[in-house]
């Protein structure tokens, strides 16, 4: 096995504090833009070709970079998100920062130190000479945390491309890196009724609460455990004066599935719901659908898994697998047949929180396990 020993932590930290720095909501399409061309400008000095690209009519600024000699299929995919869930200001209250062994500031752990991670492995690999023996395509997007609406299609097609695929959302505590995730999706119920006078005669009305009331048991009912399905509705409104019959009341639903088997079986039960309305003189609607697959192990993500553990133990630590309900784009590409790892970012915990840090420890770590993991690959 090949062995990589990380000499540029000074320059990590650094470009770490130079990104980290850039307010780059989702809807900050300006803050995106420069974290995308701070990695454009890299990736090209050493050698790769690389496209600012603005997706869908909301012009959502995505990285692509590729070696110049990128056959297809390409030998590897790095997939990773630019946007952060933290509005813009956020920086100016709490900007980068180390705390004794660890990183912190908006998007430190979600994704940012995971982008530098594919930097700094790729700028080794350009070091020792073998990143113009890869075929190699980057994807950086700007919409992750909003679901990707601009730029699921431009993963899934570069996903259809790649022999394998390595996604760097965070690494778990204890380098765990993730084999599986829940897919989901979000629905809205909605049911109009008909309001009149809660005391003089509400026997003209149709309660639209009650109604609701009535569905959300039903909705409780599609939860199963055992398959790894969760139905939780989430918010619910309806009424407005306390005198009056409601007519009107929705409720949000958080769908998460294990096996895509059940897409089916919860898109099914939200078709039919309309006409399975219990009181007399209301109507039900229903929008919102699956829209993320689950991410389940596949025998070529296994032997991928069983590479990087092996590698783990060169470098001395033990990488392990798990599971996990949340999701991200590792999803849409393992939905599309390719082999996907995800969790390969830097070591942290508490996404999306003030609290959210990286460990400083990880990152010559993380970024050797990638760089070996690659140059292994060459060496077959």
């Amino acid at each position: 096995m090949t062995s990589s020993t990380f000499t540029r932590l000074d320059t990590f930290i650094h470009d770490f504090e130079t990104i980290v720095n850039i307010d780059s909501a989702s809807g900050n399409l300006a803050g995106i833009q420069r974290v995308a061309q701070f990695f454009q400008k890299r990736f090209s000095a050493i050698g790769l070709e690389t496209e600012l690209l603005f997706l869908s009519d909301k012009k959502v600024p995505c990285l692509q970079a590729r070696t110049r000699q990128a056959a297809k299929p390409f030998d590897f995919m790095f997939l990773g998100h630019m946007d952060t869930v933290f509005p813009q200001g956020e920086v100016k209250k709490r900007p980068f920062s180390i705390q004794g062994n660890q990183a912190l500031g908006p998007g430190v752990c979600d994704m940012k130190g995971g982008l530098l991670v594919v930097l700094h492995a790729v700028e080794q690999l350009k070091a020792k000479g073998l990143l113009d023996q890869l075929s190699l395509c980057i994807a950086f997007n700007g919409d992750e945390e909003t679901g990707s609406e601009a730029s699921k299609n431009w993963i899934k097609t570069l996903a259809k491309e790649s022999r394998r695929a390595l996604v760097f959302e965070p690494c778990r505590p204890g380098y765990h890196v993730v084999t599986q995730r829940k897919g989901g999706g979000w629905f809205q119920v909605t049911v109009t009724g008909q309001e009149a006078h809660a005391g003089a005669d509400p026997e003209k009305g149709a309660n639209a609460v009650v109604e609701i009331a009535h569905q959300i048991v039903a909705i409780n009912g599609l939860n199963d455990p055992e398959q790894g399905t969760s139905a939780q509705v989430t918010v619910v409104h309806g009424g407005d004066k306390v005198n009056i019959i409601p007519a009107t009341a929705n409720a949000m639903v958080d769908i998460r599935i294990a096996k895509i088997a059940e897409k089916k079986r919860v898109e099914t039960f939200f078709d039919c719901l309309p006409q399975k309305t219990i009181l007399d003189g209301v109507t039900l609607t229903v929008s919102g659908q699956v829209d993320r697959p689950p991410m389940e192990p596949t025998p070529a993500s296994r032997d991928l898994l069983k590479q990087l553990v092996d590698q783990g133990k060169t470098l001395g630590v033990d990488i392990h697998s798990i599971s996990t309900g949340g999701c991200s784009d590792g999803n849409f590409v393992s939905a599309s047949g390719t082999p996907t790892i995800d969790g390969l970012g830097l070591v942290g915990a508490n996404s999306h929180r003030q609290d959210e840090y990286v460990e400083l420890a990880s990152i010559p770590v993380m970024v050797n396990l990638i760089t070996n993991l690659v140059a292994d690959y060459l060496a077959l």
